[in-house]
């Protein structure tokens, strides 16, 4: 069964992924720049990311849809384990959101340009000035229900546990007072890890948990934002993947 899927990923699953992923980013980049970037920010690249997990023939599983509300903006945070998380979430959140990205990611072909047209949050840490600006454009954004998605790791885990999390999401939430919703992902290490070259067949699960409301703002709160995010997501992971 190995050897099929193998055989099957790159005949098939590939060759039909890179298409979809030009169509999409062509798709996104043209209707941003016709008009409702809030549409065509977000729907194309859901599609997209469905139809990957479907074409790759992954079972996904997604638990705690109840915990949010359709009408508020929240900061949302997940371990990073793998490339498939970008699938995982984008395809099956369920909420109109943005990516919170590095400044690097521009640079891809197609795909920069399209994440650029969406309104995705480009991080850019190089002066206060800088990050200001991302704080000020994030707040015009984050308004009537959209939301922003972190990876407050800033990379992928090595080892399928989590890595250091880094401050600029919850500083985020903090400053703008919005509340956070920690999401657990697993199985997308066993799919497709970051020193890994092809996939493997393995069911992928997202767990959204309930909301962490602000208690204030400044530093005390952005660190019980960091520590209460981190406990409920390791919570949900297995065993062999908690610190």
């Amino acid at each position: 069964m190995r050897f099929l899927y193998i055989v099957y990923q790159i005949c098939i699953g590939l060759p039909v992924f890179l298409v979809l992923t030009l169509l999409t980013a062509l798709t996104t980049t043209l209707g941003c720049w016709l008009g409702n970037g809030h549409f065509w920010g977000y729907y194309p690249g859901k599609i997209w990311s469905q139809l990957t997990c479907w074409v790759f023939l992954l079972p996904v599983k997604v638990e705690g849809h109840e915990n949010i509300d359709h009408k508020t903006s929240y900061v949302f945070v997940a371990n990073h384990q793998g490339a498939f998380d970008i699938f995982l979430i984008y395809g099956f959140l369920g909420r109109n959101f943005k990516w919170m990205m590095k400044q690097s990611l521009r640079k891809i072909p197609f795909v920069g340009k399209a994440c650029e047209s969406a309104g995705f949050i480009f991080v850019d840490r190089s002066s206060m000035r800088q990050i200001y600006r991302t704080i000020k454009y994030a707040e015009k954004v984050l308004q009537g229900g959209t939301s922003l998605v972190v990876f407050p790791e800033g990379r992928r885990t090595f080892t399928g546990k989590m890595n250091e999390f880094k401050k600029g999401a919850f500083f985020l939430a903090d400053q703008l007072q919005l509340p956070v919703v920690p999401m657990t992902i697993d199985g997308s290490f066993d799919v497709f890890p970051r020193t890994g070259k092809l996939l493997h067949w393995h069911r992928m699960k997202l767990t959204i948990h309930k909301p962490i409301q602000p208690t204030g703002k400044g530093d005390e709160n952005l660190q019980m934002l960091m520590e209460e995010s981190r406990k409920d997501i390791e919570a949900g992971l297995p065993e062999r993947y908690r610190d």
